[in-house]
């Protein structure tokens, strides 16, 4: 049976190009971002699924007024398996991010080129490689009359490029049974270029913005002011302690086996050399390990900044713009456990669980109590100017995802 379907999935070629072809031709960038937004594309893919006869299909719209119809269409299409109160979903997202300097591109973003192995065009790889992949592989059970254990579905979404407000997380909200206590996910949108890399964990996000507050005045007269820019200054190099209290270690997120702790964004406070400024702006990413509490970091962080207070008599404004947690998947589910052994067959290497220090649509999913694993053979193209994705890779995971959906039970 497996040797029938990867045969079918290898004459798929030009169903991968057309495919692609079409949806490059649909810039769907979030209305919040400037653009139409996915309903284009989306209508171009229910047509498709439409025709291939799944056993359910059907849109769930969430309202966004500032979207095309008032509405952000997520698509569900389930196959049934011999088992219908189960099911493994395959979930990639419709939206894209906007092109960028059209000056770095070499061709149009918005018209697939073909060029070997590659196609290119924005969204090709992020996330249309693993949307197609997911479609290859219920089209050839189709064609070949094959049943797996349990339902094959495939779930289509909107919104993931900016906070997934009117994708996942609504529809975990509002129409949450639609999935089922025995479910998993498999979202095909993180990878790297070897196929070995089965995400099964996020680093908790916290990202935390201060404002030093001091007294302005002119840099030839320190005494009549008081620094912002120093005590900002004394503050970043104390919160580089953060490392040393969360100092745990978890092989899982090799090579970032720990909790970091980055100051990133400053913003401009004076506009001249001769100014000490009253006001300093910065903020610190912290990509946190499970095993620790964003409360508690927090709370460390408290103590760091009444002691710069006290030592520099200013005040310090802490507020937090990310704030999220992410429960991981068990190395040992079956969904993990099948997601490894079927990329190990398909591309003869040794996949790994592995934990990440971004944040995927994958941590809505495991915070709702779900199984999920997030894997791709990919190039690392996504946002980049001159994206594509790769064919051999397209039919390769179609693949490595029908060898999952034969043996989910």
């Amino acid at each position: 049976m497996e040797k029938e379907l990867f045969k079918k999935i290898d004459s798929y070629k030009q169903t991968v190009i057309d495919l692609q072809t079409h949806m490059i031709a649909c810039p769907a960038v979030s209305p919040h971002a400037g653009g139409p937004g996915e309903n284009a594309k989306a209508a171009y893919l229910f047509s498709v699924l439409k025709e291939m006869n799944f056993d359910e299909l059907y849109y769930i719209n969430v309202k966004d007024p500032k979207a095309k119809d008032g509405v952000r269409p997520n698509i569900v299409a389930k196959y049934y398996g011999e088992n219908k109160k189960k099911t493994l979903w395959v979930m990639a997202h419709m939206d894209i991010v906007p092109p960028g300097d059209l000056n770095l591109w070499k061709t149009d973003p918005y018209k697939a080129v073909v060029k070997g192995d590659k196609i290119y065009g924005r969204g090709s790889e992020d996330n249309q490689q693993g949307l197609v992949s997911a479609l290859l592989t219920v089209k050839a059970m189709m064609e070949s009359n094959v049943r797996p254990p349990c339902n094959y579905a495939l779930l289509l979404n909107a919104d993931e490029e900016i906070g997934s407000e009117f994708g996942i997380r609504a529809i975990l909200k509002k129409y949450g049974k639609t999935f089922g206590k025995e479910d998993a996910f498999l979202v095909p949108d993180g990878g790297n270029p070897e196929g070995t890399m089965v995400e099964i964990a996020e680093k908790n996000m916290l990202w935390v913005k201060f404002t030093v507050q001091g007294k302005q005045t002119h840099a030839s007269t320190p005494h009549f002011g008081n620094n912002a820019a120093r005590a900002s200054a004394h503050l970043v190099v104390k919160l580089g302690d953060l490392y040393k209290i969360f100092n745990k270690k978890d092989k899982v997120f090799a090579p970032e086996s720990t909790s970091t702790f980055e100051p990133t964004k400053r913003l401009a406070n004076v506009p001249n050399v001769n100014t000490i400024p009253g006001t300093d702006v910065f903020y610190l990413d912290c990509r946190i390990l499970p095993c620790y509490k964003n409360a508690d970091v927090l709370a460390e962080i408290a103590k760091m900044v009444k002691a710069i207070e006290k030592q520099f008599k200013v005040t310090v404004k802490v507020e937090t713009e990310i704030n999220e947690s992410s429960l991981p998947t068990d190395k040992n589910a079956s969904i993990v456990k099948l997601t490894q052994a079927a990329a190990k067959t398909v591309y003869k290497n040794s996949p790994r669980a592995m934990g990440v220090g971004g944040g995927t649509v994958g941590a809505y999913l495991r915070n709702a109590g779900y199984p999920v694993v997030v894997f791709s053979k990919l190039d690392d193209m996504a946002h980049q100017p001159n994206e594509y994705s790769s064919i051999k890779n397209t039919l390769g995971d179609a693949k490595v995802f029908t060898l999952v959906a034969l043996n989910f039970k």
